[in-house]
């Protein structure tokens, strides 16, 4: 069983999506960020940086403790070591899943989250910030086109955890005043992965109080 501690965000889905995929029996816990929970002692014993989402899985393959997980990478590569799912064992295949999914975790996450912040979050408009994450905002998603031009999915043929990380990001693309349009092969794998019947029920989840 997984304990998932989740918000609907970006990186909430990564770990709702992994986890409706795989077929993993869970929990799920809602952490109200807006009311700070995250920065409650308990959360904080499994995710020290007090942020969404974090796991605890009280049945790890070592037989052991319950072990918790925090960042939204970590768990991603635990749970597809856990279950073998989404996760290459060539070396090949394995090797470029986890370079993408550190690209997302490093570039593409951060850069879309500051052009969330500046664009509907910031307290007055700071001209220079929108424009610099406009821009990098582009670039990145200029860098995942061309990666989807040569592939059927972010690391290859087979869909992956790169995937996975990925997919909420550019779910909303609209927020990051980006147009599909201008990226076709973002467009099409966006919408091969939202047509997922797990992808769906992830998104279902959000809507439940």
């Amino acid at each position: 069983m997984i304990d998932l501690y989740y918000a609907p965000t970006p990186n909430g889905h990564k770990i709702s999506l992994f986890l409706e995929e795989s077929g993993l029996q869970y929990r799920l816990h809602r952490v109200d960020i807006s009311a700070g929970e995250q920065f409650k002692p308990e959360f904080l014993a499994i995710s020290p940086n007090n942020k969404i989402p974090a796991i605890v899985d009280s049945q790890p393959v070592d037989g052991g403790a319950p072990i918790g997980i925090f960042e939204s990478g970590a768990i991603l590569q635990y749970l597809a070591e856990k279950t073998g799912k989404f996760l290459s064992k060539e070396l090949r295949e394995r090797t470029a899943t986890l370079e993408w999914l550190t690209w997302q975790v490093a570039s593409f996450g951060p850069m879309l989250g500051q052009n969330h912040h500046f664009t509907h979050y910031a307290p007055q408009p700071v001209p220079y910030a929108i424009e610099r994450y406009l821009q990098e905002t582009q670039r990145l998603y200029g860098v995942l086109n061309r990666q989807l031009e040569k592939n059927a999915y972010i690391a290859g043929e087979n869909y992956s955890i790169a995937d996975i990380a990925t997919y909420p990001w550019v779910a909303a693309h609209e927020r990051q005043r980006i147009d599909l349009a201008q990226y076709p092969a973002v467009r099409n794998w966006f919408e091969r992965v939202k047509s997922r019947p797990a992808t769906q029920k992830a998104y279902a989840l959000a809507q439940v109080p």
